[in-house]
């Protein structure tokens, strides 16, 4: 169930070997874990060059490069342009993914269960207690459902991943809205605390009559049991590579201050309603260039070359066009001395 990370440490561990001015440092989000893994591989095996990346979540990442002791911080949760200047940093998206809700009830397959948005922020709440409750009863008709009490698993870390959920919750219920909120720390209602998208996982996986929420490639790699949830045109689309799409087809990042842009419950009818993109975190003004200039370059060569890795576990790479313009905002934003760290070629 942590294969992920083990192999995300092994990938840091033969990193180590590499000479310290070649290593790029970076930490923060869960979310896009597994894909950075296999693009620090790939990397490494072409250029040579190291990353160290730590999955410590959204929050402590970009407390880590507010700290300045990385040369990244990584987040789900984007800045906003406001705090982006207070910090004097710039943020930029690498892929996009959905978050899903997993579940873990006997006899359930993945897909076979609906929640409504109202529902989930219910079911969070503490409100919906059991699995066979009449509200989930009748929009699962045929469904056989157990009376089997309802146990919350949530992120205990800062997470961008809870950032996304629920921030979901809050558009779809106004008590969820008014009395809980949406953060990427929250006080719970109800539950229990799981450390990162693999550890809200494993406790999933563990606990009979429990419900969660991960990044997809987490439910995919762990097996789970994902929840069907209805987006904002009344349909249940399935949490795929291409709903995320759907959902972000509309995404306007040319029209974003500082890139904050939020992809939940997007029209369409097969859009997933809790789509996210996950951001790299950098100074505008660097106090050592070569850093920098690693970390741009390592993502560049991931706009290059990284897409294929990033379908195969369900991301949704960016279109070619905010990779363009994405490039043009390093070189504008990202300088040392009035110069640009690093210009694509």
């Amino acid at each position: 169930m942590f294969k992920t990370f083990v192999a995300a440490a092994g990938v840091a561990a033969l990193f180590a070997t590499v000479a310290p001015a070649a290593d790029i440092s970076g930490a923060g989000a869960t979310f896009p874990a597994p894909v950075y893994a296999k693009w620090a591989e790939a990397y490494k095996a072409q250029t040579g060059v190291g990353l160290n990346y730590q999955a410590i979540g959204s929050g402590g990442g970009i407390k880590q490069i507010k700290a300045k002791t990385v040369d990244f911080g990584a987040s789900d949760k984007p800045l906003k342009p406001e705090e982006l200047d207070a910090a004097g940093l710039f943020q930029f998206p690498t892929v996009m993914g959905g978050v899903v809700p997993v579940v873990n009830i006997p006899g359930i397959s993945a897909g076979q269960i609906k929640l409504t948005g109202p529902m989930l922020a219910a079911i969070f709440y503490g409100q919906i207690k059991t699995w066979n409750d009449p509200v989930i009863a009748k929009a699962n008709p045929g469904v056989n459902l157990p009376s089997l009490p309802i146990t919350v698993v949530h992120r205990s870390d800062g997470s961008g991943t809870t950032f996304l959920f629920t921030s979901y919750l809050s558009m779809k219920s106004k008590a969820w809205a008014d009395k809980v909120g949406a953060s990427d720390s929250i006080n719970w209602p109800t539950g229990l605390g799981g450390k990162g998208n693999d550890g809200v996982a494993a406790f999933v996986k563990q606990t009979p009559g429990s419900i969660g929420y991960v990044e997809y490639a987490y439910a995919k790699q762990n097996h789970a049991a994902y929840v069907l949830v209805q987006n904002k045109g009344g349909k249940y689309p399935l949490p795929t590579a291409q709903n995320f799409g759907a959902a972000a087809a509309g995404a306007q990042w040319a029209k974003a201050p500082g890139n904050y842009l939020l992809l939940l419950d997007q029209p369409g009818a097969n859009s997933w309603p809790i789509t996210g993109a996950t951001f790299i975190l950098v100074y505008k003004d660097q106090s050592n260039p070569q850093a920098g200039e690693q970390v741009l370059k390592f993502y560049d060569w991931a706009y290059k070359n990284g897409d294929a890795a990033a379908a195969a576990l369900d991301y949704v790479p960016l279109p070619a066009t905010v990779k363009a313009l994405i490039r043009k905002q390093w070189v504008a934003n990202v300088q040392a001395g009035g110069k640009p760290v690093y210009v694509s070629k």
